[in-house]
């Protein structure tokens, strides 16, 4: 962030930069009140129940020093409404908490319109929150809602459930190590490929059309297996992933296949949904591929728990297991405190 053009107080910079936005999005009826009080207030609708969730995107940790205000904006939200797809649950709208190093209003300016842009999008207003001086750090809380009793949790997985993943993995992998100079990848490639690490698409859609129908569901934040590891965990089962089959993108098809693996299986920031679901609904998901556009792979199947611990087991296209250390660089998904 640049030192501040204009010196703005807190509740200057709240009704220049965030009021106005908040306003100009219709919000659903279950928004009682929104920015602007000490509370905001939310009816959910009968026979609905809540969606809550929160997430925090730290300047050094989450995204490099110098970002694009604006994709970051967007980013900030987008990571939050892939929580309630994962739920199934529609968005209602969200909080903003953030701590700046001064009030620059350019940067607010560019920040606040690709929040709002996201917010737009899903109809998903922002209805309160707080600003502090502080290390640039971005906290938001989203509100979604769902009929009573669909949920998609991470529990219900069964053995003999089909284990789903939506659109492709590793880009948001491929294109951060091109930019920490981990690999070379032409201008070309990286053009194509950077909006997956810094504009993340929520699917909402998905979520919704996956009610009834998926046993079990999560957004894939820190890599996929790290991730499906949390659904095995809460349904105490174990599970068996083709690696050859986790969906990757032409460009990452242009790297090694250890690449490759490690990017699908463990690289983070894709923001896709892995679910389960019985094998009896495998006509209903392909239908829900074809009228979203939207592909979704089948890359493995749950099994029943042999140990007190769950576990993947890892295979290659002709048949063969992954031995225990290949194993282990596929597992190693992203960790806050690692």
């Amino acid at each position: 962030m640049q030192s501040p053009s204009d010196p703005m107080g807190e509740f200057d910079l709240i009704e220049r930069f965030f009021k106005a936005g908040a306003d100009a999005i219709n919000p659903s009826p279950s928004i009682g009140l929104g920015i602007g009080d000490d509370c905001a207030l939310i009816y959910p609708a009968p026979n609905e129940e809540m969606a809550v969730t929160t997430d925090m995107l730290v300047e050094g940790r989450h995204f490099f020093s110098g970002t694009s205000p604006e994709l970051l904006g967007r980013k900030a939200l987008a990571v939050n409404l892939s929580d309630l797809a994962a739920m199934g649950a529609t968005p209602l709208g969200f909080t903003l908490a953030i701590a700046l190093p001064h009030a620059d209003s350019e940067w607010l300016e560019a920040f606040s319109k690709g929040l709002f842009s996201i917010a737009r999008e899903f109809s998903c207003p922002l209805i309160g929150g707080d600003t502090t001086a502080g290390p640039l750090t971005i906290s938001i809380t989203a509100f979604g809602s769902m009929p009573k009793g669909e949920a998609i949790r991470r529990s219900g997985a069964k053995p003999g459930d089909d284990i789903w993943v939506s659109g492709q993995l590793g880009d948001a992998r491929l294109a951060l190590a091109a930019m920490r100079h981990e690999l070379e990848l032409t201008d070309a490639d990286l053009k194509l490929i950077e909006h997956r690490l810094h504009q993340p698409i929520p699917r909402i859609q998905l979520g919704k059309h996956l009610r009834g129908i998926a046993t079990a569901a999560l957004d894939v934040s820190d890599g996929l297996l790290g991730d499906l590891k949390h659904i095995l965990d809460q349904s105490k089962v174990d599970a068996q992933i083709w690696i050859d089959q986790l969906p990757k993108s032409v460009i990452l098809l242009k790297q090694s296949p250890s690449i490759q693996n490690q990017y699908a299986a463990c690289g983070g920031d894709d923001y896709e949904i892995c679910f389960t679901a019985p094998k009896e609904q495998r006509d209903v998901i392909e239908k829900i591929s074809r009228t979203l556009n939207l592909t979704l792979t089948r890359i493995g199947q749950i099994t029943a728990m042999k140990n007190k611990l769950a576990h993947i087991d890892l295979y290659k296209s002709d048949g063969t297991q992954f031995n225990e250390d290949e194993s282990k660089v596929l597992m190693k998904s992203f960790d806050h405190f690692r």
